[in-house]
């Protein structure tokens, strides 16, 4: 302890007496009292003076004035000390509690019986290197807890945070603001009602209604926490973000400063402009520009609409992926599969896993495992499998499918009446190999075809048959034409053959070069045959009972039906014919050359034109989005 100046030893013993004749003789339940308190010690001053008042004992001191109270140190230029207990400091306050905890004032009531201390001026409360600047701070000092009521400024490193009021735990370096809270950081500033901070781990966490402002970025939440030391920060309670025109709200949202990560998690949504998006989670990467949707995903644009268990979208390079049972409508076209990677800036995109394509302008439908398609040329490819397309003809669906399907959209420049010119547009369809073909009352097969909604003709290619009702028909090449979504008319040429047989036993036969045969309500009612015509044709008499059979050769002929029959043959050009009774022919031998009844080959269900052939299994892959088809439409 440091000695007290001479002149103030002299004024202690000066006062010793006056002090022994006030001082009254305590009461023994006052006495022991008393005793129980820790008394404020006197280490140094330059001055001390002694005066009784009635029952106080009051001490003066001036000047390099050093208190202690247990392990609590106390400076100042000034004190008076009432009773040992109670204390007025005046100038260059210091109370030291600790290694670590000073309070620096200009003035200071203590009450030495409770530890509380009052400090007025420019208080700054210094823990740990932790600053907390006031003008009046109240230090309870059993608790070590510091109050204040008139605002007080905490700096943290490069961080200020400031409240109107507030409580400083200093055991636990946690400060509770409250009331109009400001947090000023070099990358951003916040504002609450009420903020709680540990000034050791440098987490904010949010008691009330919070603002973050950064350059780019406003952040609004009523409950949470951020870490100025790693950045990572967590909102709740009507979490939102607003940054330029993009928008964001969930139920809790996250950032990473270190990643530049933002994640939203539970009733997720993020809009920008025309754009949305919801899911379970987001997460926005700031470097990246990469969106990740997860759970009940949903993308909205101004011009499609997604949705997936999970999507992905790079804002940077205008691409998305997603995964699980994906959902994307760009009208006309609606396209579903398991997963979709898509490029938007080149409209390259491939889609897999139980892959459902529509055309609703076309009326179209295509099914498959694998599909690449171009959005910028409307262009599709399917594979894997056997892809299955649908369509409506007469209010009937017609299915085709091949190992591959090709769909693309065309512009025609058409004249009009006026000379004036104006763009339409068609689709057209190109299926190979092994093209298969089903509809209720229409069956074929061929090895390829092409379609084109500008002239609703369909292209048969190599070995193609079809069948109607009880007619096969085939021929090098045949041609079905459509008019008003009906069969209208059906071209068969080069090695025309038709065959008719009710009860594949006797067959009707027709044989030219090319055949055209016509339809009305789905039903063939009349057939050309122009070249080489021949025919073999079994009689019937008015009960539907076979009389004989007729074969007949000329230049050209002309058939009519009725219920599916013959009922009527005109023959053109020096024709030839004989009628041989039933018994008399020899049905065998009537057969005409090129003959082939393929009845086994006639798809009966949609279940047919999906099985995949023995010889294919083997071999069968699904291409690679590098793959390269060279549709050419043959006429």
């Amino acid at each position: 302890m440091r000695r007290y100046s001479k002149y103030g030893l002299i004024v202690w013993l000066w006062a010793i007496p006056m002090m022994l004749f006030a001082q009254q003789v305590p009461k023994p339940s006052q006495s022991a009292a008393r005793d129980t308190i820790q008394k404020i010690t006197i280490d140094f001053a330059d001055v001390l003076e002694l005066l009784q008042q009635k029952n106080d004992l009051i001490q003066r001191l001036l000047g390099n004035v050093e208190l202690r109270q247990d392990s609590i140190f106390m400076y100042c230029d000034s004190a008076v000390i009432t009773n040992s207990t109670q204390l007025v400091a005046q100038g260059n306050v210091i109370i030291q509690q600790g290694d670590s905890l000073s309070i620096f004032s200009d003035s200071l009531n203590y009450n030495g019986i409770s530890k509380q201390a009052t400090l007025f001026g420019d208080v700054v409360l210094d823990n740990a290197g932790q600053q907390l600047f006031t003008t009046q701070l109240n230090y309870d000092l059993n608790t070590k807890v510091a109050t204040y009521f008139t605002g007080a400024l905490l700096t943290n490193g490069e961080t200020q945070l400031s409240s109107k009021r507030g409580y400083f735990y200093t055991t636990t370096n946690d400060v509770y603001f409250r009331d109009n809270v400001i947090v000023v950081n070099p990358e951003f500033t916040l504002r609450s009602d009420t903020l709680l901070f540990n000034t050791k781990t440098q987490i904010a966490t949010f008691l009330g209604p919070t603002l973050i402002i950064s350059d780019t970025t406003k952040i609004y939440c009523e409950d949470g926490f951020y870490n100025t030391a790693n950045e990572i920060a967590e909102f709740r309670e009507n979490a939102q973000f607003v940054r330029g025109n993009q928008q964001a709200k969930a139920d809790i949202i996250r950032y990473d400063g270190a990643s530049s990560t933002y994640t939203l998690t539970g009733n997720a949504s993020f809009n920008e402009g025309l754009r949305k998006a919801d899911a379970d989670t987001i997460t926005y990467n700031d470097q990246t520009e990469e969106i990740f949707l997860l759970g009940n995903a949903n993308y909205q644009d101004s011009t499609q609409n997604i949705r997936a268990e999970q999507i992905v979208y790079n804002q940077k390079k205008n691409r998305y992926r997603t995964r699980g049972r994906s959902y994307i409508s760009n009208p006309p076209q609606i396209l579903q599969a398991d997963q979709v990677d898509f490029d938007s800036e080149g409209g390259l995109g491939i889609a897999s896993g139980n892959v459902i394509w529509q055309d609703t302008s076309q009326n179209l439908t295509i099914v498959c495992q694998f599909t690449e398609y171009d959005n910028v040329n409307d262009y599709l490819k399917s594979s894997g499998g056997r892809p299955l397309l649908i369509t409506k003809i007469e209010e009937d669906s017609l299915y085709l499918s091949a190992d591959t399907l090709i769909a693309f959209r065309r512009l025609d420049t058409l004249l009009t009446i006026d000379s004036l010119q104006r763009i339409d547009t068609s689709r057209s369809l190109v299926a190979y190999p092994d093209v298969r073909i089903f509809k209720s009352d229409l069956q074929a097969i061929c090895d390829s075809l092409t379609y084109s909604t500008r002239d609703s003709i369909f292209r048969f290619f190599e070995n193609p048959l079809i069948w109607s009702d009880t007619s096969q028909f085939s021929a090098d090449t045949i041609r079905l034409v459509l008019k008003d979504e009906k069969i209208d008319r059906i071209f068969l040429l080069n090695k025309s053959f038709i065959i008719n047989s009710p009860d594949e036993r006797y067959f009707n036969q027709i044989k030219g070069k090319n055949i055209v045969a016509t339809f009305l309500e789905s039903e063939l009612r009349q057939m050309q045959v122009e070249g080489n015509a021949e025919s073999v044709y079994y009689a019937l008499d008015a009960f539907d009972a076979y009389i004989g059979v007729n074969k007949a050769i000329c230049s050209e002929m002309l058939l009519y039906f009725g219920n599916n029959q013959i009922r009527k043959i005109k023959f053109y050009n020096e024709p030839t014919a004989r009628l041989d009774p039933m018994r008399q022919a020899k049905h065998d031998e009537l057969r005409l050359e090129g003959f082939r009844w393929e009845i086994n080959k006639r798809p009966r269900s949609v279940a047919d034109l999906l099985e995949i052939k023995p010889e294919k299994k083997a071999n069968q892959q699904i291409p690679t989005s590098s793959s390269k088809t060279n549709a050419v439409e043959n006429d």
